[in-house]
């Protein structure tokens, strides 16, 4: 579990890693399966993708601290490292609001940034 903030190196390589349409699908399918993760063949099937590229998109959310893979047996469980996660939105939304809550908008049903908006 993360209990520092990030560092804007840290920062940078986790948005760099996301920037990338196919790495982007994986994290998200990742964070979709929640805490139980995925094996490199479900997540290949399920983004359409070679097993030998999922690899290298893999090493990359890896390198970023984005995800994490445990041995299962034979096989790899790949995960999001959602403390990473939580703490790149952190980071992102630290002075969101200039310090104020942000409240839910009624007009639009969703988080607004601020109960001006």
């Amino acid at each position: 579990m993360r209990k520092t903030k990030p560092t804007e190196t840290e920062v940078l390589r986790s948005l760099a890693a996301l920037a990338q349409a196919q790495r982007l699908r994986a994290f998200r399918a990742l964070v979709t399966a929640g805490p139980e993760g995925l094996t490199p063949g479900v997540l290949a099937e399920q983004l359409d993708i070679s097993p030998s590229a999922l690899s290298f998109h893999l090493k990359e959310l890896m390198h970023a601290g984005l995800a994490g893979s445990q041995p299962d047996g034979r096989r790899l469980i790949y995960r999001a490292n959602f403390a990473q996660m939580d703490a790149l939105l952190g980071y992102l939304t630290e002075h969101c609001c200039q310090g104020a809550a942000c409240e839910v908008s009624p007009k639009r049903g969703k988080k607004a940034p601020c109960a001006s908006c």
